[in-house]
């Protein structure tokens, strides 16, 4: 899919691709190793500067959680434009995504929260979107966030 196209689906999804987010500790945003693309942890935060934070089954709700997501996908994003200087269409897949939700002990549908990553990905690659995944429930995640979510691609 060329880049026009990915850029065409993104705005039809309503998203705009924000600066990505500087590093906060002693990691980088990405590293590309061969044909493989690493994206680190992206938190939910918007255009805004506004994070989505809480725990999820206390005080953030499952559709607040599934908003979380949908951002961490939207930096993910970000960041990977940022990694291919602006050519999403070197994406050939997206090999996996790791969602970490937090949330309280009896919280089970982390599965829902991070579909909407998911659905993000796949509504803006396509085809190529499609990946392995995994959304597991944490106790806490940095800065008090609902979601972090992580993920590989493959590259052309």
């Amino acid at each position: 899919m060329s880049a026009a196209a990915i850029q065409e689906r993104l705005q039809s999804l309503g998203v705009t691709l924000p600066t990505p987010a500087a590093p906060v500790a002693n990691y980088v945003p990405f590293v590309i190793s061969g044909k493989t693309l690493y994206i680190s942890g992206q938190l939910p935060t918007g255009l805004d500067g506004q994070m989505v934070k809480g725990q999820l089954g206390r005080d953030a709700t499952l559709e607040q959680g599934q908003q979380a997501a949908r951002l961490c996908a939207i930096n993910i994003l970000a960041q990977a434009n940022a990694a291919l200087d602006g050519d999403l269409s070197r994406i050939t897949r997206c090999v996996k995504l790791g969602g970490f939700v937090a949330s309280t002990s009896d919280f089970f549908d982390h599965p829902k929260v991070i579909n909407s990553a998911s659905d993000l990905i796949v509504g803006a690659l396509g085809d190529a979107g499609r990946h392995a995944r995994f959304a597991v429930g944490v106790a806490a995640l940095p800065f008090g966030a609902a979601v972090e979510v992580d993920a590989i691609f493959e590259l052309a």
